[in-house]
């Protein structure tokens, strides 16, 4: 399994460059964020008002015996926490949807960017690692976007206007409650550099372990044939070690942040209420002041204590963002498609000195030239490993080549369009994908311009009907997940259906029918011959049985061309065609 290695993130609270990115998303709801975030100034400056109707409720109602009065400040309380609440609900309710549509545009384009990725990046990158990005990173951004930043707006605004109050009632008594502030600021600092590290350490271990579990249930088999399951426990079982001890760094530090910020909170009040009571014995200072400092400094510490609550939430949001975004920007294994319009093609294939690899200054294939008329049918023969499958890649443009040409009926395919050029490419792979569903929906992968009477047709010319009409309901037969309910050769037929309803022009059968029974190739077979008339046909095989009938077979050996030629042709060279022949001859025989 691969591991992911740690990225290089700023870590700080507010990273400028991502939030800017991150507000690219918010841009098309800017009227719910400034509701949202005027909601918010609302709620932070009736929050602050309370304790002053507090003030004036002691000080001037109640020392005075008014009672008018007093009811009058107690109706305007319950009038501001009636408000409060009420901005409160919109205000989160607002957040959330805000938040929760940014994370639907975000995870669709994300999804999106990754359709469009070359075959080699998935060769390169680990499902679990994007299975991580699509799902786990995304979910923690939802977090950010639905509380996280409006809850630090709420907070800072909370603090501005408390302080204002503070200062408006009693500058004196607002100086020594703040005393012990620079303290907790410092010791939030102090928390802060301590778990940012710790965070891009979660994101890793979460990573880890979804890619362990994506690649092991999907080869439970492989596991179970070699009885490995003791040795895969074990590493499993240190992953989920490695993902407890990053969690645990992070929890360390709050269960140390959180008894200091509450004892600093709880040292103001001390400080408040040995001066205060000096001023109110003094008479200068009253006991309604008092009273409403001992509320605002709770309230006043809350938001600090809070917005260090969110780091949590803030550093795995800057975590998970910065590795959302270069994604995003990730281009270099994006397919470029041509402009060219592709009209209804005639099927000729051209490769010309064709050179190309997967890894740089590996060749796999070398100086590869060969000509398919309209038409004609042609086939690859080798050992494993000569290229074979590398050539189909090449011509559905899954791979880019890094020299030479190749054309379809005398155009390069670079420079039509993408999707146009693989709807007319039929390709049968030895091992076929089928997704959970049903069979109608695996013939169509929910193209609604394919009808029943296309899907039909396309089984009649197989020659499936029997096969479709002896599964339950037919058509609307549920597959399992990756077509475990099917036999190989059943999942070959739905493959042969699957591309046969897009009547392509040119069809690639890449060991089509390596892997299934008798009877079942005996029926591939008849299939074959019926949907390759009128088609270029390109065919890779092991059993020579299967392509004797193709009017040109290439031999392939280490990614370059030994011999071309008909059957019987190669036959009389008595070259490495012959020699495969004489070897599956002997083993049939045998």
């Amino acid at each position: 399994m691969q591991k992911e290695v740690s990225a290089v993130v700023s870590g700080n609270l507010f990273d400028l460059k991502i939030l800017g990115r991150l507000f690219e998303f918010v841009k098309p709801y800017k009227k719910i964020f400034y509701t949202q975030v005027s909601l918010t100034l609302l709620g932070a400056v009736l929050a602050s008002i309370k304790p002053y109707l507090v003030k004036i409720a002691i000080d001037e109602k109640i020392a005075n015996y008014d009672l008018i009065g007093l009811y009058q400040i107690v109706g305007v309380m319950v009038f501001v926490l009636v408000a409060q609440a009420c901005m409160q609900y919109f205000d989160t309710y607002l957040a959330g949807k805000l938040g929760q549509t940014i994370i639907r545009d975000i995870r669709i384009k994300l999804f999106n960017h990754l359709l469009k990725f070359k075959l080699n990046f998935f060769d390169k990158t680990p499902i679990g690692r994007l299975v991580t990005r699509n799902i786990s990173d995304i979910e923690t951004l939802s977090n950010f976007t639905s509380d996280g930043l409006a809850g630090i707006l709420g907070d800072f605004l909370q603090l501005i206007f408390i302080f204002g109050f503070m200062l408006y009632i009693d500058w004196r008594l607002t100086l020594i409650c703040l005393c012990p502030l620079p303290i907790l600021l410092f010791s939030t600092y102090v928390f802060k550099e301590r778990i940012k590290d710790s965070f891009n350490e979660v994101r890793i271990a979460v990573s880890n372990l979804n890619t362990f579990v994506q690649e092991h249930i999907t080869g439970m088999s492989i596991v179970q044939i070699f009885n490995s399951e003791k040795r895969e426990y074990d590493k499993f079982k240190q992953i989920n070690i490695d993902h407890r001890d990053s969690n645990l760094k992070s929890v360390n530090a709050y269960s140390i942040y959180f008894p200091v910020a509450e004892f600093i909170g709880s040292l103001g009040i001390v400080l408040l209420i040995w001066f205060g009571s000096k001023l109110v014995l003094g008479e200068t200072s009253s006991f309604g002041t008092l009273v409403s400092f001992i509320m605002y400094i709770s309230m006043f510490f809350r938001p600090i204590r809070m917005i260090a609550d969110r780091f949590n939430t803030l550093q795995l949001s800057v975590v998970s963002s910065d590795r959302i975004l270069k994604l995003l920007d990730d281009q270099t294994p994006i397919q470029t498609s041509g402009t060219k319009a592709l009209p209804e093609i005639k099927g000729a294939v051209s490769f010309e000195h064709v050179h190309f690899s997967y890894i740089e200054n590996q060749p796999v294939l070398k100086d590869i030239t060969f000509e398919v008329k309209q038409g004609q049918s042609i086939a690859f023969v080798g050992s494993t490993g000569a290229g074979k499958s590398s050539i189909i890649n090449l011509i559905n443009r899954f791979y880019d080549i890094q020299d030479g040409s190749i054309k379809i009926d005398g155009t390069d395919i670079r420079d039509y369009n993408l999707n146009e050029l693989r709807l007319q490419i039929g390709l049968v792979l030895q091992d076929v994908f089928l997704f959970s569903g049903s069979i109608r929906n695996n013939i169509t992968l929910y193209n609604p311009d394919i009808t029943d009477d296309k899907i039909w047709e396309a089984i009649r010319l197989v020659g499936a009907e029997k096969f479709i009409e002896r599964l339950p309901n037919g058509l609307n037969y549920e597959v399992m997940e990756r077509g475990s309910t099917l036999s190989a050769g059943q999942r070959q037929i739905i493959s042969f259906i699957r591309v046969m309803v897009y009547n392509p022009k040119i069809l690639i059968l890449d060991e089509a029918t390596s892997s299934i029974d008798s009877e079942t190739e005996e029926l591939i077979q008849q299939a074959t011959e019926k949907i390759m008339k009128g088609r270029t046909s390109i065919i890779i095989a092991h059993r020579l049985s299967t392509i004797q009938h193709a009017d040109v077979i290439f031999v392939l050996e280490k990614g370059e061309i030994k011999e071309s030629g008909s059957h019987e042709e190669l036959l009389t060279k008595e070259g490495l065609y012959s020699k495969l022949s004489s070897l599956q001859y002997a083993a049939a025989k045998e």
